[in-house]
């Protein structure tokens, strides 16, 4: 009879999981006896590192990514990036080694205390499986229950002498999850679609996650609507360079409502609308509109303070709509209004932006997380491709640099770019190491202002003049990149700026342009 490990390997295999991230450790070992030849191990030194790159590639493949971590001491480790897997909604199968059976009434060394609390509320399943038997359906079970929309991780909790135990083979079956939404509920959104004077449409990162890209530059197009990126959307949503994109909405309730004065019907697809960031007091909506929201769980929509709301994938709701009625003549809206370029006088986050913007290879990839920089890169860099854009949904740092290394992965042979803060790229650095030794090309582009500048920022919104502990100074980027397999480069001035952009944009492997803004 085949082994527990024989029993999950082949589900894996079916569930094409054949790409496991983690850090090893003693409780882990017996997995990876005889490890087979058509799967691979992608080593991270730090379990944080283990979940970004994983979150990345299952975002970039759209399949679950599995997880092992080394014991309590790992998942502990990983859980940053576990809550902005969470928040991403990114599929995720997280498993982590537990001591002997034999000896877990003695609370052995690298004994996990209730294991399964750990990690939660930020994973949708946990489990220690009762018997060594059941491991391979416990994994395939958390499967199912990390790829269901909203899709998330889940954690299973295995004891070191499980593996070699028996095992009866597991089947992998098909579950059908999707919800094209109650059609009743669709057919009143696209009839007050189609009545609206002038409508507009709030797109979040759903719209990514479910595929829906295509069908939501229809429906825009179709009811000459105003497109909005919905506060602090993680993945792209529409194309930036359209006509019909009217800009960010900011995460602040009279943001919103100055932004959206006018509109009489708003619908929201795949993201929330009032995800706020600060406290504040007055109408949620302008005056006169009529609220629709179109979510992918009961959640959001629950607490959402105002607006009819339907639980539906996106792509299939948005496909309903476009067969609703025709909707009634509408000028088209004005364009949003472009910045003027900015001369190479002053290297600024602004001026690095544009530069990317106008050098990067057609259909690179962006992966963002400098925080301080959104405003600008919004102004300088459009994103304009499905799959184009990856974010932190969770405003944790640490997650970028990694999840650009798993973004790499699942998408073999495009140009990832990663746009990092100074301060956000040290919460992972050592991810570096695992690229170089992947030869991924990725270029690591360090926003370097010396400072959490956000924070800085932020102070403001308090009446702050001094903001403490905000200041980084002595950070030699370059250094730590060829410590780690990297080329590098130092840029100083707007002059420089190009050239240095250019060749990492066509190098083959891993490289860092540490870029001193102004």
């Amino acid at each position: 009879m085949q082994t527990v490990r024989d029993a999950t390997l082949s589900l894996l295999r079916t569930l094409g999981m054949t790409t496991v991230f983690g850090n090893p450790g003693s409780t882990e070992l017996p997995m990876f006896r005889d490890f087979p030849d058509d799967f691979r191990y992608i080593l991270g030194l730090q379990e944080s590192i283990v979940m970004g790159m994983a979150d990345g590639y299952a975002q970039a493949t759209g399949n679950a990514a599995l997880v092992n971590l080394h014991a309590a001491a790992g998942v502990g480790h990983s859980l940053g990036n576990l809550f902005t897997a969470f928040k991403n909604q990114t599929p995720l199968v997280v498993t982590a080694g537990q001591q002997a059976r034999a000896i877990l009434p003695f609370e052995p060394f690298l004994f996990a205390d209730r294991a399964t609390e750990f990690p939660r509320p930020y994973v949708k399943w946990a489990v220690e499986p009762a018997r060594a038997e059941d491991v391979p359906a416990a994994i395939a079970r958390a499967y199912y229950v990390a790829m269901e929309p909203p899709c998330g991780p889940t954690f299973v909790s295995i004891p070191v002498d499980d593996w070699d135990r028996p095992c009866a083979p597991v089947a992998a079956r098909r579950i059908i999850a999707r919800n094209p939404g109650e059609p009743g509920a669709l057919d009143e959104i696209a009839a007050a679609l189609a009545r609206a004077n002038r409508p507009a449409l709030v797109f979040g990162a759903g719209i990514a996650r479910d595929g829906a890209w295509h069908e939501a530059i229809a429906l825009a197009e179709r009811h000459a609507a105003s497109v909005w990126a919905a506060p602090f959307a993680a993945r792209e949503v529409f194309p930036e360079d359209h006509a019909l994109f009217a800009g960010f909405l900011a995460p602040s309730r009279e943001a919103i409502v100055r932004d959206l004065a006018g509109h009489d019907l708003i619908l929201v697809v795949g993201g929330p609308l009032s995800l706020y960031h600060t406290e504040a007091s007055g109408p949620h909506l302008p005056e006169g509109a009529r609220l629709y929201h179109i979510v992918d769980s009961i959640a959001p929509a629950s607490w959402a303070p105002e607006g009819t709301a339907l639980v539906a994938d996106a792509r299939l709701a948005l496909a309903r709509l476009l067969d609703g009625p025709a909707p009634v003549a509408r000028a088209l809206p004005p364009r949003r209004k472009a910045p003027a370029p900015l001369p190479p006088s002053a290297l600024t986050d602004a001026y690095l932006l544009q530069q990317i913007a106008h050098l990067r290879p057609r259909g690179s990839v962006i992966v963002e997380e400098a925080p301080s920089s959104r405003g600008a890169m919004h102004d300088r860099l459009p994103i304009v491709d499905a799959g184009g854009f990856h974010t932190c949904a969770s405003g944790g740092l640490g997650h970028g640099l990694p999840a650009a290394i798993g973004v790499a992965l699942g998408r073999p042979g495009d140009k990832i770019i990663a746009i990092l803060g100074d301060g956000s790229s040290m919460y992972a650095i050592q991810g570096l190491w695992s690229a170089a030794q992947l030869g991924l090309p990725i270029s690591f582009v360090i926003v370097n202002n010396r400072r959490y500048e956000a924070l800085v920022n932020f102070g403001r919104h308090f009446g702050l003049q001094k903001t403490e502990g905000t200041t980084l100074s002595g950070i030699d980027f370059c250094a730590l990149a060829r410590g780690q397999g990297l080329s590098a480069e130092r840029v100083e001035t707007a002059a420089a700026l190009d050239a240095a952009l250019l060749a990492s944009f066509s190098a083959p492997g891993p490289t860092l342009v540490d870029v001193m803004v102004d």
